[in-house]
């Protein structure tokens, strides 16, 4: 009999060693306690980069994109669209996060780490197809842009605002050349213009007529367009490389919290 209560309490003792400790909240460096408060400053921070990306990603839709409809690609306007996307998860994303972390849920704080890598995966892929795109861009409009001009020119609508936009702002005219402008579909509709009105200098009803140096820019419009756009592209790389960084460390440290949650006592 006493062997066998014995034997019993060896094998409790043996279930109770196999058996992990569970620990209270500040029992270590990186406590849940600590890693909660970490929590709460990135999401903070987290907000107002989110804020920047969407602003940023907002700005590019409304004043950049009077152009887009000469690009041969979606790829600049995507790119705008999801830092939009990923700027706007920034407030929702910091409520399930806060929220989260005050009722300590687990699997509120798991969708909270999908969604911070998520959100990492749109701000990298936009950066880096902004990157892609800023070395490609200038080939493509080589390409095709002196065929946009020439043969969507007057026929339709959102091309023909897009180039009267380029040619006044840029102080440009044609493509290439104000020459190509002979060859246009435009042009043999009505053979009295020589260059749309939007090529002179002073801008007014059929001044197109004449196309001496002192009436019309004699430059073409590719070359400045190409500058304007990679400039920008420079930009939403930055911002879309740089501002993915942040989710990183939020997705780490919530990953971390996840896993002590497990184990800790109040």
């Amino acid at each position: 009999m006493a062997e066998e209560k014995k034997k019993d309490g060896n094998a409790l003792l043996g279930k109770k060693k196999k058996m992990k400790p569970r620990k209270s909240r500040d029992a270590d460096c990186c406590s849940v306690n600590f890693l909660k408060c970490v929590l709460h400053i990135f999401n903070v921070v987290f907000l107002f980069a989110g804020v920047g990306v969407l602003a940023v990603g907002a700005w590019t839709v409304a004043s950049r994109h009077r152009f887009v409809a000469l690009l041969p690609t979606p790829t600049y306007p995507a790119i705008a669209y999801l830092l939009i996307i990923a700027g706007g998860l920034g407030a929702p994303l910091c409520a399930l996060g806060c929220c989260g972390l005050k009722t300590e849920n687990r699997t509120s704080l798991l969708c909270y780490t999908y969604f911070l890598l998520i959100t990492f995966i749109l701000e990298a892929g936009a950066g880096g197809l902004a990157y892609y795109y800023e070395v490609a861009v200038e080939e493509e409009l080589r390409a095709q842009l002196n065929n946009t001009f020439l043969s969507n020119y007057a026929l339709d609508t959102v091309i023909t605002d897009a180039v009267d936009k380029m040619q006044e702002e840029f102080k440009c005219c044609g493509a290439v050349r104000f020459q190509d402008w002979r060859r246009s579909a435009w042009h043999e509709h009505d053979p009295r213009l020589l260059v749309p009105d939007s090529c002179c200098k002073t801008v007014n009803t059929r001044c197109g007529t004449r196309d001496h140096p002192s009436n019309i820019h004699y430059n073409g419009c590719i070359r400045q367009f190409t500058d304007h756009i990679r400039d920008h592209l420079i930009i939403l790389a930055a911002v879309g490389v740089g501002m993915s960084v942040i989710p990183i460390f939020g997705f780490l440290f919530s990953c971390v919290l996840y896993v002590k949650i497990k184990h800790v006592i109040d």
